[in-house]
């Protein structure tokens, strides 16, 4: 059980959390694109990871958010949740935030440079210090809050924090599938999705936890293929590896267009999916008109 205080603490929080966003944006699991979605499907084809896909060792989504209020939404197993290594920082920079929004905590210049280490070089000391910080236990309940519903049991999951990123501290391993660092490709998507839109923190917040996903500083997966083969695109991101266990996901944003790349793999050859996965994803995304006519009721994605 949680100690009453944090559910009370949390609560208020939450109550007392403006309301940025005044239009209702569509979620983007109810805004799929055929066409972005076949286009997709094809580009993995022609990669060789279709049946990476079918056999679930591969988890994709990608959301043209070139216009915030229609989204076009693509996806691949985009509900099964896996082991995502340093991926899920994102969750606690968000819990951070929280806690600074709400007046318990203070974005002085040591609190953002160790955010900034956590997300831009994956720090593990860094990542620990601000886990400990935010606390663990309310970050659990901020994901799975009605406010952002970043952990959902109805879509099997979502991003999970349960575990410092070093040895020994309590574990806090996720209802359903145990795990202690956990994603799903849809929850990590809605992530950057909320940022974007105003529906994590406040406008000025959001822009500081924009500034720090920006400027990545390891240069491999998606950095590395975008650089090489789409230069001029500016990524705000966070990737994450351990073993088989390869993921990446970022905002992108270049030529006027901006979208949202998220993938999970589990194979030794992982990484070096993922960079030549994002040089294909942005083609489904320039490669297809915005403004297409997106079916907005509820759909299987190929899970």
């Amino acid at each position: 059980m949680f100690p009453r205080r944090l559910f009370l603490s949390l609560a208020l929080t939450l109550l007392s959390a403006p309301l940025f966003a005044a239009q209702p944006y569509p979620a983007l699991e109810q805004s799929m694109d055929p066409p972005l979605q076949s286009r997709l499907e094809r580009k993995l084809e022609g990669l060789g990871l279709g049946t990476a896909v079918r056999e679930r060792r591969l988890s994709v989504a990608l959301a043209d958010i070139t216009d915030l209020d229609r989204p076009r939404f693509a996806a691949l197993n985009p509900d099964h949740m896996v082991y995502a290594a340093s991926l899920p920082k994102i969750a606690i920079l968000l819990g951070a935030f929280a806690r600074i929004e709400a007046g318990e905590m203070r974005l002085d210049a040591g609190t953002r440079e160790a955010l900034t280490r956590m997300i831009r070089v994956s720090s593990n000391p860094a990542a620990t210090e601000m886990l400990d910080r935010v606390g663990m236990r309310y970050l659990a309940e901020l994901l799975q809050s009605p406010r952002y519903r970043l952990y959902d049991p109805e879509r099997n999951g979502g991003l999970w924090v349960g575990r410092p990123y070093g040895q020994g501290g309590e574990t806090l391993r996720d209802p359903l599938h145990k795990l202690s660092h956990g994603a799903t490709a849809l929850q990590v998507a809605r992530f950057y999705y909320l940022l974007e839109t105003g529906r994590l923190v406040s406008p000025a917040l959001a822009g500081e936890m924009k500034s720090i996903l920006g400027e990545p500083g390891v240069h491999h997966k998606f950095v590395k293929g975008l650089e090489t083969e789409r230069p001029g695109s500016q990524l705000f991101r966070k990737s994450g590896t351990w073993r088989n266990w390869h993921a990446d996901s970022a905002l992108v944003e270049r030529d006027g267009r901006r979208y949202i790349a998220v993938a999970l793999a589990e194979d030794p050859q992982g990484g070096e999916w993922l960079r030549r996965l994002i040089v294909r994803m942005d083609e489904a995304v320039f490669e297809t008109a915005p403004g297409a006519a997106a079916s907005r009721g509820r759909v299987a994605l190929l899970q």
